[in-house]
């Protein structure tokens, strides 16, 4: 494997590797105003929610890797110590990057991308209209990890007031991902988009605690088709199954006759055919399908 020591390769190089190898990361877009009340607003994927009571969130408007210099976001919100953190979608991607030009202090970047400016309520910085997520914030304290370019400046913030466009929440009033349409960041030039088929589920671990990974039978644990994933879903029930006597599968009937001179041939084709039912999130019934595998 290549192995890179932190600084003993260029900060651009170590630079371009950790923003590839941690992604996808979200963007905060950041509207902020200057001493003197000239809007800014700048997107930032050093971004994430690190609490709840109280709510937390921390972004790092980082000094510039080539010359070493900060960014007026920072400089602003070292005068006044607010910020309104709107969320990136799908449909406003192209204009949010354009404002990450670096324009001279002054220039309105609403203007420049082409945004709607909304009064905030609670604080001074102006929300994004076409943002449907806007947390208006107060900065708690600002951690710099450092004074060399790629340094990091932590931005401790503490929303407010949230503003929720209501089209973007489903029937319980929970954020609907392919609603919400947003888009992360990568590495290079990159983005992700997290809706439609990149969005998926992954239960959350068993409550009653999984049986884990080293408790399934050798023949599963140490299957040729079943993959990491596969046998993560398999280990997590609280209870190792048993055949269920009343469970019927055509499928599963075809394999066992098809293949039952060929006991080892039946293996794999069992076990891919429970590769397919776990895909499908058919967790219970790739169980029986197994253990019609381990049982032969």
């Amino acid at each position: 494997m290549l192995q890179i020591v932190p600084g003993q390769v260029k900060t651009g190089e170590l630079h371009a590797y950790l923003l590839g190898a941690v992604a996808p990361r979200p963007i905060c877009f950041a509207s902020t105003i200057d001493a003197d009340g000239h809007p800014n607003l700048s997107p930032f994927s050093f971004f994430n929610v690190f609490g709840s009571n109280p709510a937390t969130l921390i972004f790092s408007p980082s000094r510039r890797v080539r010359d070493n210099t900060t960014k007026h976001t920072l400089e602003n919100i070292y005068a006044t110590k607010e910020v309104v953190i709107n969320v990136v979608t799908y449909h406003m991607v192209q204009q949010a990057s354009l404002s990450s030009c670096e324009y001279p202090q002054g220039v309105n970047e609403f203007e420049k991308a082409g945004f709607t400016p909304l009064p905030s309520e609670k604080v001074k910085p102006w929300r994004v209209k076409e943002s449907p997520v806007q947390m208006e914030c107060v900065v708690k304290q600002v951690i710099e990890t450092g004074q060399e370019g790629g340094a990091g400046n932590l931005v401790i913030c503490e929303p407010v007031l949230i503003h929720i466009n209501e089209e973007i929440l489903d029937e319980h009033k929970h954020i609907n991902p392919h609603k919400i349409d947003l888009v992360a960041r990568m590495g290079a030039d990159y983005y992700c988009r997290a809706s439609g088929s990149a969005v998926f589920e992954v239960p959350k671990p068993n409550t009653r605690l999984g049986i884990g990974v080293d408790t399934l039978p050798l023949s599963i644990r140490n299957s040729r088709i079943l993959t990491g994933n596969n046998l993560g879903m398999l280990a997590n029930i609280h209870e190792l199954p048993v055949i269920d006597p009343s469970f019927e599968d055509d499928q599963l009937k075809n394999i066992i006759q098809y293949y039952s001179i060929t006991p080892d041939e039946m293996e794999k084709e069992l076990h891919r055919y429970a590769q397919q039912l776990l895909e499908a999130g058919k967790v219970s019934e790739a169980w029986q399908v197994l253990l019609t595998a381990v049982s032969d």
